[in-house]
């Protein structure tokens, strides 16, 4: 009888602790990556508010959900704020809170001008022309100032 030097791999051998943490890994995996990233999705905040709290999809119930929700630009939701912000301060503290907010949110750069514009007009109607002029800066160019003097002229 010959023996062969070909060493003879056995049919039923399934491989080694190695191949079979891959196997577990190919079946695991991908329900790990789906879960983890269906519950990173519902921690973002896509309302794009400034809210420090962030709402987990998990937190809201179907009872509790509003039936239609009327979602607001960014733009006007600061518009609004500053419009009120300016029946309590001076529209120096107001334009300084304008800046800080287009300074923390890039995205409100385009919509700058036409805030601050209606702020100068606003300002005009609360203080009168010439006390709002005073108050007037370079935020936004000076769209504050246009909107004191279209309120005036």
């Amino acid at each position: 009888m010959k023996h062969s030097t070909t060493p003879q791999t056995r049919r039923g051998h399934r491989g080694g602790p190695a191949r079979r943490i891959g196997r577990s890994l190919a079946l695991v995996l991908p329900v790990v990556l789906v879960l983890s990233g269906t519950l990173a999705v519902t921690r973002v905040d896509w309302t794009g508010s400034p809210s420090s709290s962030v709402l987990a999809a998990s937190d809201v119930s179907p009872a509790k959900a509003p039936a239609k929700t009327v979602t607001r630009a960014p733009q006007d939701v600061l518009r609004d704020q500053l419009m009120t912000e300016l029946q309590e301060k001076n529209p120096g503290a107001v334009l300084t809170h304008l800046q800080q907010a287009v300074n923390g949110r890039p995205s409100l750069a385009r919509h700058c001008s036409s805030i601050a514009r209606a702020l100068g007009k606003a300002a005009v109607r609360i203080y009168g022309a010439p006390r709002a002029q005073s108050y007037a800066r370079p935020v936004c160019d000076t769209s504050f100032a246009s909107g004191v003097l279209a309120a005036h002229g």
